[in-house]
Formats: C-alpha cells, sequence, structure tokens
C-alpha cells in the first residue's frame, strides 16, 4: 500500500491525535518519509469532506470547514438520541475499570470502540487525559458530569462497585486465558510455526539475493577499467552457468 493511504487509514482507525514518530515506527519508514507522505496526504484530500489537521508533531484527520453546519446537525440529532446498548456497555466499562485505554475497552468488549467513544467525548459523558506509562494513547474516564448526573460523589459509590470490579477482572483472566489456550491448539500452533518458517526462509533468500547482487556490482565496478576480452568471456560464462 502506497504510504499516504497507509497513513490515512492508521489515523482513521485511530481516530486520535497521532505522532510522527508513532506513525513512523507502525509503518517502519523514516519519519522523514512520513513527513512527505503526509505532505501529500493533504494535497490529495482538498477535494475530499476530510482535512489533514497537524498541530506540532500529531496529526489526526478531520472534516472540512464547509461541511461544519451538517456535522452540527448531525450531533444535535445524536445528542438527542438515548444512549444504545453498545454505549452504555462502553461507558460501564470506563465507570468501573477508568482510567482505562482504548485497547483495553476493546479487548473487553470484543470489537473496536472507537465511534461510541468520540460519542460518548461529544456528549461530555467520559474524558480523554494524558497515559502516564504510554504516551502513545490516552486514558478514558467519567466526567464530573456523569457523576453529578447519577448523584454520585466519588466512583466507589456506584451502584455495586466491588463486585462489578471483581466480576470484570475475573472476565479479563478468563478471557485471556482463553485467548492463551487458542493460541497453544496442536493445529494453530503448527500453523504459527509454517508460517514463522515461510517467512524466516524468504528473508533468508532475499538476503542471499542482495549479498549476490552486491559482489557482482562490486565486481563489475573493479572490472570496469580492464580491457582483458579473455577475461570478460570467462566472467560472462561464469554467470550464465550460475543462473537458475
Amino acid at each position: 500500500m502506497e504510504l499516504p493511504k497507509a497513513i490515512s487509514a492508521i489515523l482513521f482507525y485511530q481516530a486520535e491525535p497521532t505522532s510522527v514518530k508513532r506513525l513512523a515506527q507502525l509503518l517502519k519508514r523514516t519519519e522523514g518519509e512520513v513527513q512527505g507522505a503526509l505532505l501529500i496526504l493533504k494535497g490529495n484530500l482538498e477535494n475530499a469532506g476530510l482535512r489533514l489537521v497537524q498541530n506540532d508533531d500529531e496529526v489526526t484527520l478531520g472534516t472540512a470547514p464547509e461541511a461544519s453546519a451538517l456535522i452540527e446537525a448531525i450531533t444535535k440529532e445524536e445528542l438527542s438520541r438515548d444512549l444504545s446498548k453498545a454505549a452504555l456497555e462502553t461507558l460501564a466499562i470506563v465507570l468501573y475499570k477508568g482510567p482505562i485505554t482504548r485497547s483495553e475497552i476493546d479487548y473487553i468488549r470484543g470489537v473496536n470502540s472507537t465511534f461510541i467513544l468520540r460519542n460518548l467525548l461529544v456528549r461530555g459523558l467520559v474524558e480523554k487525559v494524558e497515559n502516564p506509562n504510554d504516551q502513545r494513547s490516552f486514558l478514558y474516564k467519567a466526567t464530573f458530569q456523569l457523576l453529578e448526573y447519577m448523584g454520585v460523589s466519588a466512583i466507589d459509590e456506584l451502584p455495586d462497585y466491588h463486585d462489578a470490579i471483581v466480576q470484570l477482572s475475573a472476565f479479563v483472566v478468563t478471557k485471556q486465558e482463553e485467548d492463551r489456550a487458542l493460541v497453544t491448539t496442536p493445529e494453530i500452533k503448527e500453523s504459527t510455526e509454517e508460517t514463522a518458517e515461510l517467512v524466516s526462509d524468504m528473508m533468508e533468500r532475499e538476503e542471499s539475493a542482495l549479498e549476490e547482487e552486491a559482489a557482482i556490482s562490486e565486481e563489475d565496478e573493479a572490472g570496469g577499467g580492464f580491457d582483458d576480452n579473455e577475461l570478460r568471456e570467462h566472467t560472462d560464462a561464469t554467470r550464465i552457468s550460475d543462473t537458475p
């Protein structure tokens, strides 16, 4: 996939500001290459309903200014609706397990929670705070507005708070054990090992081909100044006989 397209896919999926350094790590490219691709992506989005928003070292996708009225109308319509079952589920996880990362929420729910969290953020029910353990991600927690609405002065005053924490923790442990058991089943383990061997073999062949190409290049450079026709014929014959 072309680098600008890959970056747009990541930014769409993350749905939150991402640093250039983080993009470079994810894509295994240099920060300079990412910066160049961002310029291309910015130009590509000029005729779309999206814009590339950049603040210092962080970038994200936003809507075009001319779409502001439409987005405002949609937001008002969303806020007038009752919370969906999925939104209530996500909100409960944030309330009882927060501060919590989006990846942890996704793991507990088993699905991507990006747009549900955005809806809860817009409603002022949850907020994002910096993750002290990982600057590449945020933590989600309940807002004071939500606690006031629920009539509690502290998180531990939530209904069945301690029992809910125990049940959630037990659920996560069970899920992790099931995931480990799934990965270690003979069929999946064998498939994983075969894939690893295949990738390793491909890398070795590619490395060997690169070394051979480099050797030929060095030979050409070293022999470029000679006029010994007999030596040239012998070298060409050797290369042909070595060709698979």
